[in-house]
């Protein structure tokens, strides 16, 4: 028999191949302003951009030319919808039907629990991301057609529509991400509203559709995406509010803003941090309370079979449901009335697991070898491994150890923590048909 290489496998050297062909454009004289870019530095750029990150090693407006931000924008869109997406669009246009394995690959890719509704599914995908991207591409350019020319506008537009849907982070403006645009409540409410779409997951646009937005008829997947998103935005964006509002105690990054700036940078706080990477205040001048709150939004990240990485909400509710379960000592997990099966209680637990694990050893292996402070570290190996994009400065002045930690983070974070593991497993695990016999171990 011919044998196929996994789902998993299959998307997981799919995304090595987009980077590899990425780093080549990005390592041409014409991609950037002084005509040389290391290898390492392409290589992390194109990681990042493919992974829908955000962290750069310079600069993105100052380095790259036009040419090399189109590459990274088309990796970003690429990264952001998965590259199965435009495979499958491409056989979809061509006429050709797709494979059962195919259609395997891309339930996996867009996290779909619905192997017969791929095709509607795809269709869904590209018609909702132009008409979102094409809409915050419209009034970016609007926005930002009052302060330059109307074609650097449009390019910034699309550039930066496609950036926030995608969750991705990067930015041309040359000033810090939206820093300078800190008090333009519009551009800021568009960024956060793509980043949310975005990040709100493929399998979600279609199950409102499919129920004409009646809540109380979505998937139980739906219902816990829709319901703890909106409390982790609203909760960390008062807490934002508390933290940094004044110069009380340790400093606060709200300091000189009126309190129409202080409340939107704080949603924005609250959003962004969740996978998609812009920042409108420096994150340096957060206060202790802001950046341990924004390392906690980075590692439960967005959901499962969007455009956003981290552990996904979904994990993080099920993770804790079943810490609550076990408080009440009950043994079941439920959410909205319906039980939560073992094995993605399982699954939940060790992705968990595996995302502390990978955050504690990177950030043990990068102190070793690098001298930044232990906050600067956690912060960047968990924007990292969240394919976030918010830094404190290690992905620029870090030395190259450091750097290829990030880009294997950063990967590890697009493919996620359960994938990684299942590159190294070379065979299936099969229940026993005889189980082993029984052994008692004392936990907690």
């Amino acid at each position: 028999m011919k044998k196929v290489l996994s789902p998993v496998r299959f998307l997981s050297i799919g995304y090595i191949f987009t980077i590899m062909v990425g780093t080549i454009l990005l390592l041409f004289p014409d991609a950037a302003k002084n005509g040389y870019t290391s290898f390492l530095d392409a290589l992390f750029t194109a990681t990042s951009a493919t992974c829908v990150t955000g962290l750069v090693p310079f600069d993105t407006f100052t380095h790259w030319t036009i040419f090399g931000q189109i590459v990274i924008i088309v990796l970003i869109q690429i990264g952001g919808l998965g590259f199965m997406t435009i495979i499958t669009l491409f056989f979809m246009l061509i006429g050709k039907k797709l494979s059962l394995y195919n259609r395997t690959i891309m339930m996996q890719s867009a996290g779909s629990y619905n192997i017969s509704g791929i095709g509607k599914l795809i269709r869904r995908i590209v018609i909702g991301t132009i008409i979102f991207e094409g809409t915050g591409a419209v009034i970016i350019t609007s926005i930002l057609a009052k302060d330059m020319s109307f074609g650097d506008a449009l390019f910034k537009g699309i550039f930066h529509s496609i950036s926030a849907f995608c969750n991705a982070g990067f930015d041309i403006f040359g000033t810090g991400s939206l820093t300078a645009y800190k008090s333009n409540s519009p551009l800021l409410i568009t960024i956060m509203v793509l980043i949310i779409v975005g990040g709100s997951g493929f399998i979600i646009w279609s199950d409102l559709i499919d129920n004409k937005f009646n809540l109380k008829k979505l998937e139980v997947h739906s219902k816990v995406v829709l319901v703890f998103n909106a409390i982790l935005i609203v909760v960390p964006a008062l807490l934002f509010l508390m933290f940094e509002f004044t110069n009380i105690g340790n400093g606060g990054a709200f300091t000189d803003f009126s309190f129409k700036d202080k409340l939107v940078n704080a949603f924005f706080l609250s959003v962004s941090p969740r996978t998609a990477g812009f920042n409108s205040v420096d994150m340096a001048q957060l206060t202790s309370s802001g950046k341990l709150l924004t390392n906690v939004l980075m590692f439960i990240g967005g959901n499962s079979g969007s455009t956003a990485g981290g552990l996904k909400v979904t994990t993080f509710v099920v993770v804790a449901a079943n810490l609550y379960s076990q408080m009440r000592g009950h043994n079941k997990v439920v959410l909205f009335k319906r039980q939560i099966p073992d094995k993605i209680v399982k699954q939940s637990s060790a992705l968990f697991v595996a995302y502390v694990a990978l955050i504690i050893i990177s950030g043990i292996l990068i102190a070793a070898f690098d001298e930044f402070s232990f906050e600067q570290i956690m912060f960047e190996v968990t924007s990292a491994v969240g394919t976030v994009g918010l830094s404190l400065g290690v992905s620029a002045a870090g030395n190259t150890f450091t750097k290829l930690i990030l880009t294997f983070l950063m990967y590890a974070g697009r493919i996620g923590g359960l994938s990684l593991l299942s590159l190294f497993i070379t065979k299936e695990n099969n229940e026993y048909i005889l189980e082993e016999p029984k052994g008692k171990i004392i936990v907690g």
